[in-house]
């Protein structure tokens, strides 16, 4: 590499870094994004020491104790029908939905962005067809979509983590096909591709980096739809099945409590509003920042 070469990725480096530190600046003025960061890093954290933090085994049953109000019988937040300390529960459902986000999230961005790549960059047929299959696909709601898929593949917790992956394509495919359209034409991509670069270097290398943080603020958005997804499946009973300790599940299996034991259900309820809140409010944050209509 030559010395021009070093000094222009030495300057380059030195703008990314710059570029991160002023995002982060702005980021830390928002206090929901801030607030929202702090109820991930929790949640994570929770998820990771699970074992450690847990009172009881969370599928271990004992019915003599069932429906135990809380902080009664050494039950934290009390049991439910089957005698399962609750508290327990939602600290290892903490750990199935950090699960069914991550892998949900990275179907679609891989399939996503790859479509919308394709689509944005080559156009004509190929934007037609991967277009028509997307505008196929938004057609149907989101969770009428995700159970067919799930009905055809059968209840389980993969086949809806695969289902709500595939039900998420269309969105990024669409971000990163309107980000490819406004980027191939621009001035840089022109000199890169009258220089001889090949079309994989110009969609992977230059236009793709480009079109990161519209991709960054949906996927953190996609967190949370991801786990109000599943806990929806879950209680419809097409997700996953007993005795896991998911919290739609476990809104599932204590609806008929509502009145009898009221904290069979609030617990779980509130655990899956605090996770989704918590990623909502640090993807808005996100959006705040990295969107430059936002910062004019």
């Amino acid at each position: 590499m030559s010395t021009i070469e070093q000094t222009a990725d030495t300057r380059q480096s030195r703008l990314e870094n710059s570029l991160l530190y002023e995002n982060w600046l702005l980021l830390r003025k928002n206090k929901s994004a801030m607030l929202g960061l702090f109820i991930i890093v929790i949640f994570i954290l929770v998820a990771v020491f699970a074992p450690l933090l847990a009172t009881h085994d969370p599928i271990a049953q004992n019915i003599d104790l069932r429906l135990s109000r809380p902080m009664e019988n050494g039950y934290i937040l009390g049991s439910d029908d089957f005698g399962r300390d609750l508290y327990s529960r939602i600290i290892y459902g903490a750990r199935i939905s950090l699960m069914i986000g991550t892998i949900t999230v990275s179907i679609g961005l891989v399939f996503g962005v790859f479509l919308g790549l394709i689509a944005g960059y080559y156009g004509g047929v190929f934007d037609i067809l991967i277009m028509r299959l997307i505008d196929i696909m938004l057609a149907f709601p989101y969770i009428l979509l995700a159970l067919v898929i799930v009905a055809t593949l059968g209840p389980s917790l993969r086949n809806a983590m695969i289902a709500i992956g595939i039900v998420g394509i269309p969105r990024y495919a669409r971000i990163v096909r309107s980000s490819v359209l406004a980027e191939k034409e621009s001035d840089y991509i022109i000199v890169e591709r009258s220089l001889g670069a090949s079309n994989f270097e110009l969609m992977f290398k230059s236009i793709l980096p480009n079109c990161l943080s519209p991709i960054i603020v949906q996927a953190t958005l996609g967190y949370a739809g991801a786990i109000l997804s599943s806990a929806a499946l879950s209680f419809l009973g097409m997700g996953t099945q007993p005795p896991t300790p998911e919290w739609g599940l476990m809104l599932s299996s204590a609806k008929q409590f509502v009145a009898s034991a009221w904290w069979v259900v609030t617990f779980p309820g509130v655990a899956i509003l605090i996770s989704v809140l918590g990623f909502n409010l640090f993807g808005d944050g996100l959006r705040d920042v990295l969107d430059p209509r936002l910062k004019e």
